[in-house]
């Protein structure tokens, strides 16, 4: 086993970035294309559109499930905790001089400790990507819910063929949108497709508010349910279920250090954190408000399945039409985000001592092409986003996003926790454990239920 004085670990370890340094990157930019280091404004959009992702399709339904007020309630509280969570994990890497996440965790608990962090990200960006492909593959084919056909776009506008089927027109996606967008090496390189994917999310949002607002003036739609409805047991911890789904679509701390290491300055990496979840949390709430409105009791697990049918004001179907293509193409522009920090993780648990990933062509392609065919595959197997949502949030997110970056302050190698910090790490491991329980508990009960409904 190589001790931490021996090269090759330092070359392989955590405290080196999986991804060269923001330094070392720059120097190797400046003589390939002039790279100086990436912009306020830049990371701002990767990281947004690292926490907008298919996430925010969930949330009208989470409205559903718990009551608008104690929904609303939970997406702020959900983005405080977040910011507090990024600020530890800042602070307590400048102290240990670690440039990954894994690196930072690694110095907090050894090499099992950064395994085990690694590898729940690469769960956690692995489910999110296969839902992201399953979204897309509901907005451009179809899907059923309850018995029912959701037409896809393509399959409106050209009739039901070979090439219109699921598989096909994933595997077209997959290969003319996202192989060209997960080659790049640098995160920065995914800018302009960032800012372009927030822009989309934003006139989703825009379109939903407008028509949920009409629709409120004309008095087709009445204002949604405030407080959850509790009519046995079983809905009571539905209720859990709901909270993993929120946790997913807050998590973007494996995506920080990347961003921050290719800075011009890093120490704007606090201010971009808030903006960001500034600028994500007044969409989810928007969406969550206006969507729950909208669609009310018969919104859907994935909302823009909603969008398929009549809205009820004119020109209904070219808005529905232009809501699930905007919003399959924002997704469409995440998925290479995501995957990013999903291909360096991998990377560092099967290859902890080989040199960065970028540098090796063979290992890069390699690695990318494996990925990118399971991720293909998952999101032709699997059968809805609430279930990935579940499996994901429930376990690898919960971790990721909370009980890692409490552990880490909690554990304090370099004696730098205030009391404040010991405080929200007790608060965020609670929350985090007994909702993840919670949701386990309520979806191993759901199951048998079901079973029992069945036999009886």
């Amino acid at each position: 086993m190589p001790s931490a004085s021996d090269p090759k670990y330092r070359r392989g370890g955590p405290r080196v970035p999986l991804l060269p340094s923001q330094k070392c990157s720059a120097e190797e930019e400046l003589r390939e294309g002039g790279f100086d280091g990436a912009s306020f404004s830049g990371a701002v959009f990767n990281l947004s559109t690292t926490v907008v992702g298919a996430g925010i399709m969930a949330l009208p339904a989470i409205m559903k499930q718990v009551g608008l007020i104690p929904g609303l309630v939970m997406i702020v509280l959900g983005a405080a905790l977040t910011e507090s969570s990024i600020e530890m994990i800042l602070r307590f890497s400048r102290a240990s001089k670690s440039a990954t996440y894994s690196g930072l965790v690694s110095d907090a608990f050894g090499g099992p400790g950064r395994t085990l962090l690694q590898l729940c990200i690469v769960v956690n960006n692995l489910g999110m990507l296969v839902v992201y492909m399953i979204i897309i593959g509901d907005v451009l084919s179809g899907t059923w819910s309850d018995g029912v056909q959701h037409s896809g776009v393509v399959e409106e506008w050209f009739g039901q063929h070979w090439w219109t089927a699921r598989s096909s027109l994933l595997l077209l996606t997959t290969l003319f949108v996202f192989a060209p967008l997960i080659s790049f090496k640098r995160v920065d390189s995914l800018r302009y497709t960032s800012a372009l994917s927030v822009g989309l999310a934003i006139v989703f949002v825009a379109i939903t508010a407008g028509v949920a607002v009409v629709k409120l003036i004309d008095g087709s739609i009445e204002m949604p349910r405030l407080m959850p409805e509790l009519v046995d047991q079983a809905s009571f911890w539905k209720l859990f279920t709901t909270i993993p789904v929120l946790v997913t679509a807050y998590i973007c701390h494996h995506n920080i250090h990347p961003i921050e290491n290719e800075l011009k300055d890093p120490s704007q990496m606090k201010s971009i954190v808030r903006m960001s979840l500034v600028l994500c949390s007044s969409v989810y709430i928007a969406t969550s408000f206006f969507g729950f409105l909208l669609f009310g009791d018969q919104t859907l697990d994935d909302v823009l399945t909603n969008f398929d049918g009549d809205l009820g004001i004119p020109y209904s179907s070219l808005l529905d039409d232009v809501v699930r293509v905007s919003y399959g193409i924002h997704l469409m522009l995440v998925f290479p985000i995501v995957f990013f920090s999903l291909r360096l993780n991998l990377d560092g648990l099967l290859f902890p001592y080989a040199i960065p990933i970028a540098f090796d062509n063979r290992r890069f392609f390699s690695l990318t092409s494996a990925l990118m065919g399971f991720i293909f595959a998952g999101a032709n197997f699997v059968p809805s986003i609430w279930d990935a949502f579940q499996f994901t949030g429930a376990t690898a997110a919960i971790s990721v996003g909370f009980i890692f970056p409490a552990a880490i302050a909690l554990r304090d190698t370099h004696g730098i926790a205030t009391k404040n910090d010991r405080l929200v790490s007790w608060v965020m491991i609670f929350l985090a454990v007994s909702s993840s329980s919670a949701a386990i508990c309520s979806d191993i009960y759901g199951i048998f239920s079901s079973e029992k409904d069945v036999g009886g």
